[in-house]
């Protein structure tokens, strides 16, 4: 068929290569404009644009797919239908309606569940024991299409946002093949969403990144792991320079009790509200990622000492 892709970050990559390689007619590819990346903020190609490129796609970055200058120009492709992965914009009805065959998205949840934004983080920070990957038409409501295929996915307990989106990239990308195969033979059965169980997975905001050690563990717990790698929730730890903010990236429960922020130990077992979490895996501001044994070489937090 002939398809347009429209997808920015990694995890749409192994998308784009499966449709290339199943030799499908890439018009175009879509994806945001290039961003200040990296230490230097110099303006750096998307992951999808950069791989696009390297293939030998034509790529096309819009500031807003609302443009009637793109509008026109996307009605001109001919296309018998568009794949959507984590694009960034939401896409107005006549860019929907232009495929003769329609637009179809990859959705990091099991529909309704999780219908929007961060379906991934909102998924282990809510403490759900199984999440998936949906092919999905696209409809002018947020995430509300007929689902096409599927795939089922365990949380394991020490799962971050950051292992949960590995995992899923590649299950979803082998989806592509027989979905737009299907498509294209008129086979393929699309199942209505069921109208009970719809929740909504909010953009993560960052007054959510703070952990709140007067919560419970488990609570704790998830956010820390719904929040890694990114935006990474912290605490303020105390030196002798002053307060450190430091990233907990990975987390475990453990038995404890003791003052909300307290550790109960030299290794970063912190007591919260009712329980206590071991902090595993850490980033102090303006450093890269440890592991806690390390971090604690050079930045001593023995028992009592009290996190904000």
């Amino acid at each position: 068929m002939r398809i347009v892709f429209f997808g920015t970050p990694d995890f749409a990559v192994p998308s784009l290569a499966a449709i290339v390689a199943a030799g499908h007619e890439v018009a175009a590819v879509y994806s945001q404009p290039p961003a200040p990346r990296g230490r230097g903020q110099s303006l750096k190609p998307s992951p999808v644009q950069a791989f696009a490129e390297a293939a030998g796609l034509v790529v096309r970055t819009p500031a807003s797919m609302r443009d009637p200058a793109e509008i026109e120009a996307f009605g001109a492709l001919g296309l018998d239908a568009a794949v959507v992965v984590a694009f960034g914009q939401i896409l107005p009805a006549e860019v929907l309606n232009a495929p003769r065959l329609g637009c179809f998205n990859l959705h990091g949840s099991l529909l309704p569940r999780w219908r929007g934004a961060a379906p991934i983080q909102r998924a282990i920070m809510a403490g759900d024991r199984v999440t998936g990957v949906q092919v999905m038409r696209m409809s002018e409501g947020l995430d509300e299409g007929a689902i096409l295929l599927s795939e089922t996915v365990r949380i394991d307990a020490l799962e971050t946002a950051g292992s949960l989106y590995d995992r899923l990239a590649p299950i979803g990308a082998a989806l592509w093949p027989p979905a737009l195969a299907g498509i294209e033979r008129g086979d393929l059965t699309e199942t209505p969403q069921a109208a009970d169980g719809v929740t909504y997975a909010k953009k993560i905001r960052p007054t959510e990144a703070r952990i709140k050690w007067s919560r419970p563990a488990v609570e704790v717990d998830r956010r820390i792991r719904g929040l890694s790698p990114f935006p990474g929730a912290w605490f303020a730890a105390s030196s002798d320079k002053g307060p450190v903010r430091v990233k907990a990236l990975l987390s475990r429960l453990e038995p404890g009790q003791g003052a909300p922020g307290q550790a109960l130990d030299d290794g970063l077992l912190i007591a919260c509200g009712d329980g206590a979490v071991r902090i595993l895996r850490v980033q102090r501001e303006g450093r890269g990622a440890q592991d806690a044994e390390v971090f604690l070489r050079g930045f001593a937090l023995p028992a009592g000492s009290v996190l904000a």
